[in-house]
């Protein structure tokens, strides 16, 4: 990462991670935080040679952190999540181990793409979902290869663990799914080696299982009935977390009315689609590739994983925001890196999140989930990865599609060459230049 001066951002709302602390100045050097300073009393005096940018107006955020994603190996995924300002996604699925590790090594000495975590290869059953497709992946046959599959996913690096506890229904198929004792063996050997274990659950007996097993993070979310209050009472009990990944749910349920989804109507956004390269437009326009229902069930109903966060919030389970982008140039999925999030932010609110909630759970929550603290909250000492937006998305949570300026380790992204070099065609916006900065 480059080495860089002071900037200093001044008279502007500061959203720390957790709420709005009030309006004030935020400074940071050489990729960290170094003061903030919020509400009346004295305020500091920058240095000579410091970069000024006027907040007015604005409000400055812990950058974005997506909690579910798949990179895909594509460097400019990572590229595009940090034009909408997402400045660290954490990846569920990925390999081989080698090209894993070298994009997670890459993503960490750029500062013109977001930061990557990534979970490596997962754990499934020989024969089930995904490994039906996919003869080379590493599976577990039962409890007795949990440890030796956990402790080859650790020394290749994995930085957390992740589940398939999923019978293909949701593809039209029936196929074998890890059961109980093998969850559970996972679980033990992923905690006895410090890794966050995260479930993906396809229906409600896996998110039963997923829980009975101790999973610590379910993702996804059941669409053929919402989630009880004893359920959810559950969960809160047992200090587990779930990432609903709202956004791909509402493209794969059967649509309720003629009403777009949320995530469709993103390229008709002109906040949104500017900085939207021609392949992910499309995709979100029309894509049908990598749902995580492409069989739906007439039981099926978005309307469900709504009311289960609604549960959740209500329990005290914490929730995380993750889009589960997969889009890539090659792979109409309409749930595209960056710009999605955007839309996981909007409908987690419809659920019954506040915006301010729905933004910590996109940057304080995940830090601290995934053990991430050097980041997701504003204050000295955190990495000065930020995003600054036009209005107030504590009270409109959609004003953070309102980019103004994206700092990634303290450097600031340059969207508009981005936009002029991805997305041509897409118009003549252009960033504030108040700072006199690009």
């Amino acid at each position: 990462m480059r080495r860089v001066g002071a900037t200093f951002i001044h008279d502007v709302r500061v959203f720390d991670g957790e709420s709005v602390a009030g309006t004030g100045s935020v400074e940071f050097t050489d990729g960290v935080v170094t003061d903030v300073t919020v509400g009346p009393g004295p305020r500091p005096r920058p240095g000579k040679g410091t970069q000024m940018v006027d907040g007015s107006g604005l409000t400055l955020l812990p950058g974005l952190i997506d909690a579910h994603t798949h990179v895909f190996g594509v460097p400019d995924n990572l590229e595009l999540a940090l034009a909408f300002g997402v400045t660290t996604e954490l990846d569920m699925f990925m390999g081989p181990a080698d090209a894993t590790r070298a994009l997670c090594e890459l993503a960490a000495g750029r500062d013109d793409v977001a930061d990557l975590r990534s979970a490596g290869w997962l754990a499934s059953a020989p024969g089930g979902h995904p490994a039906v497709g996919m003869p080379r992946l590493p599976t577990v046959a039962g409890p007795g290869q949990a440890d030796a599959f956990v402790a080859a996913r650790h020394e290749e690096g994995a930085h957390f663990l992740k589940i398939m506890v999923d019978d293909g229904a949701n593809h039209g198929m029936s196929l074998p799914a890890l059961d109980r004792a093998t969850v559970t063996a996972l679980v033990e050997a992923a905690r006895r080696r410090g890794l966050v274990t995260v479930a993906h659950v396809s229906a409600l007996w896996s998110a039963r299982l997923a829980l009975d097993s101790g999973v610590d993070v379910l993702t996804h979310l059941p669409l053929e009935a919402p989630l009880d209050d004893e359920f959810a009472g559950r969960l809160a009990a047992g200090g587990h977390a779930v990432l609903p990944t709202l956004t791909m749910l509402e493209m794969s349920a059967p649509p309720p009315s003629p009403a777009a989804p949320v995530g469709r109507t993103l390229g008709e956004d002109p906040r949104i689609a500017g900085h939207l390269p021609e392949h992910a437009r499309r995709a979100i326009a029309s894509g049908r590739e990598g749902l995580c229902a492409d069989h739906p069930r007439p039981e099926h109903r978005f309307g469900h994983a709504l009311a289960s966060v609604a549960a959740l919030h209500r329990a005290g389970v914490p929730v995380l925001a993750g889009s589960d982008a997969n889009q890539r140039p090659d792979r109409a999925c309409p749930v595209v890196h960056g710009a999605s999030l955007h839309a996981e932010l909007a409908l987690l609110v419809d659920a019954g999140l506040t915006p301010a909630q729905a933004l910590a759970a996109a940057t304080s929550v995940p830090a601290a989930r995934f053990g991430l603290h050097d980041r997701g909250l504003i204050a000295p000492g955190r990495r000065a990865d930020l995003l600054l937006v036009a209005g107030n998305p504590a009270e409109d949570i959609t004003h953070t599609r309102s980019i103004e300026a994206v700092w990634r380790g303290g450097v600031r992204f340059d969207r508009e060459a981005y936009r002029a070099r991805v997305a041509p065609a897409s118009g003549s916006a252009t960033e504030d230049t108040r700072d006199g900065t690009p």
